[in-house]
């Protein structure tokens, strides 16, 4: 796709320029050749200098004075004749002009120039998102929140101009465009360094494959991030390099083992997404008695997994034969509509403790739960919510738990690129047991309170000068507890948790206070914000480093506060 906008306003433009030049020489040839007479009775001829001037000015005010001399009878004549021309050229040239303004193709090729505009001009790291759903909207708000640049490319240019009404606090470039046509990747920038992830959450693992492909063979260092709802699909990413393949219906399996058989490592990552440290009602599943699915699709075959792996006895209903056929144990899956009062007595819900509604159509998953709780009023009720825009649907419905897909992938899909400590520190804690979990938590709880915030920073020049300075100027080892100390009383404790640190290949879940500093370390804090300000002051200043190392501010010169050693006061 090339910018072809000039090419576009010199093609249509060119016949009515051709008129307007055809019109005007008439009319200046026939003012030079026609004599006049000046005020004396000489004959005289305009010269063609004044025979421009004087009908450019007729030609665009009809409003004039005869110049430079009063006119004959035949120039007036010829004048009248040239009027009536030039007005038509000029209104032929208008309308070209005004169909020009209107053309849909010049409009398109105009806003690509612009596009390739901002994109050659952006310098700070980038996101390119394929597609632009209500998904991709939610993650683009909180990225710009955090001052981190996105773009867009969209094939639905109704999209594109919803986008440009969205009030971002930082400008995302959009353009309209088929992700199959390779100069699209291009055009948006995927070949920049500064181009740091592609996004492709597309309700179609196909497009997903071929959106990681193609970012993968144009840029290899690229983070590919995508989702995959199919086993096949998913191992397909995997092979061409994709970084991070989500699926979501795994996702929420594991998090309904994590309710059954580990709460405290549910609580940890829910908190991580933006949850209080605690559990709520609606976490808490039942431990015993029947589960009842229905639908036996991809969440259904994912729930299996996590049900099985938990010991619960559970059986699934599902609609369609051909994907009830699937099921390894036949006598698991009843074949029928879920919302059938038959097919749920058939299902024991009556004496069933919880029923999951797992389809793909919002309003089924309604029915069977309303189905479900007019024959079981206490059964605890689980639904599977596809779209953000029916919040307000299934809260009026009081179901027990929603599980909202877009919502699960928006805050992943956040995590992995705002903070990506974070999102590994999930990945590693599910190797944990339940008590591990609960000796998080309870440390938490007892240093800091039970929302805690968290931080991610680097031992770097950028992010902890200080510090960088003092580690590489001394030979003792410095161990991260100074990091733990309050800047107006050393001697005290921040409320201060450090829950992961990544050291190269090395990774350590809640490391121990005397674990040594290094330059490079990346770290993972939880904490409160006055405690995040006195971490990043100690880090970055000199003389608050000191303090904490010393119990005194430096009296040295500046090359001193670069090289003094630090001890424990």
């Amino acid at each position: 796709m090339r910018n072809n906008s000039l090419y576009l306003i010199i093609k249509r433009m060119r016949t009515p320029i051709y008129v307007l030049i055809l019109t005007f020489s008439i009319s200046i040839l026939g003012m030079v050749l026609i004599p006049g007479v000046d005020n004396e009775g000489n004959v005289y001829h305009l010269k063609f200098f004044d025979a421009f001037y004087f009908v450019s000015y007729m030609a665009t005010t009809i409003g004039f004075g005869e110049s430079p001399y009063e006119f004959t009878y035949p120039q007036k004549l010829w004048v009248g004749f040239c009027i009536y021309l030039t007005v038509i050229g000029w209104f032929y040239a208008l309308g070209s002009i005004i169909s020009l303004i209107q053309d849909k193709v010049l409009a398109a090729q105009i806003a690509l120039a612009q596009f390739q505009r901002k994109i050659k001009k952006m310098d700070e790291p980038f996101i390119i998102f394929v597609g632009y759903n209500s998904m991709a909207k939610a993650i683009i708000d909180r990225l710009t929140h955090d001052g981190i640049r996105s773009v867009v490319i969209e094939k639905n240019e109704e999209k594109i101009k919803m986008l440009a009404l969205e009030n971002y606090s930082i400008e995302v470039p959009a353009l309209a465009g088929d992700i199959r046509d390779p100069h699209v990747f291009r055009m948006a920038g995927i070949h920049k360094h500064n181009c740091k992830a592609v996004v492709s959450l597309f309700n179609d693992d196909v497009m997903n494959l071929h959106v990681a492909l193609s970012a993968k063979l144009m840029n290899k260092n690229v983070t590919v991030i995508v989702e995959a709802t199919e086993e096949e699909y998913a191992q397909n990413l995997k092979t061409i390099g994709a970084d991070i393949v989500e699926n979501p219906f795994k996702i929420i399996a594991k998090r309904i083992y994590l309710s059954l058989k580990s709460p405290s490592l549910l609580m940890l990552e829910q908190w991580v997404y933006g949850d209080p440290l605690v559990l709520r009602k609606k976490d808490k599943l039942p431990l015993e008695g029947k589960y009842i699915v229905c639908g036996y699709g991809r969440m259904g075959t994912a729930l299996e997994v996590g049900l099985k792996r938990a010991g619960i006895d559970y059986i699934f209903i599902e609609a369609s034969p051909k994907k009830a056929a699937k099921a390894k144990r036949g006598e698991k899956v009843i074949v029928g509509d879920a919302d059938d009062k038959k097919i749920l007595l058939r299902a024991d819900v009556q004496e069933a403790s919880c029923i999951i509604a797992a389809t793909k159509d919002d309003l089924l998953n309604l029915s069977i739960i309303m189905a479900a709780k007019r024959i079981n009023p206490d059964i605890y009720t689980v639904a599977r919510e596809n779209r953000i825009n029916d919040a307000v649907v299934f809260k009026a419905a009081r179901i027990d738990r929603i599980i909202t897909i877009e919502t699960l992938m928006v805050k992943k899909t956040y995590n992995i690129i705002a903070r990506p400590l974070t999102d590994r520190f999930i990945r590693l804690m599910k190797y944990r047991g339940e008590e591990w979990g609960r000796h998080v938590v309870d440390i938490l709880k007892e240093r800091i309170s039970n929302n805690p915030d968290t931080m991610e920073t680097v031992i770097d020049d950028e992010h902890a000068y200080a510090l960088v300075e003092h580690l590489t100027a001394t030979e003792e080892e410095t161990p991260y507890e100074i990091l733990y100390r309050r800047r107006d009383d050393y001697t005290k404790r921040n409320r201060l948790v450090i829950l992961y640190i990544r050291r190269g290949e090395e990774e350590i879940l809640l490391p121990d206070d005397s674990l040594p500093i290094k330059v490079g370390d990346e770290v993972l804090f939880a904490g409160d914000k006055e405690s995040f300000e006195d971490v990043e002051y100690i880090m970055e200043n000199i003389n608050e480093l000191c303090y904490v190392l010393n119990g005194k501010e430096c009296q040295l010169s500046f090359v001193g506060k670069l090289l003094f050693s630090g001890k424990d006061g």
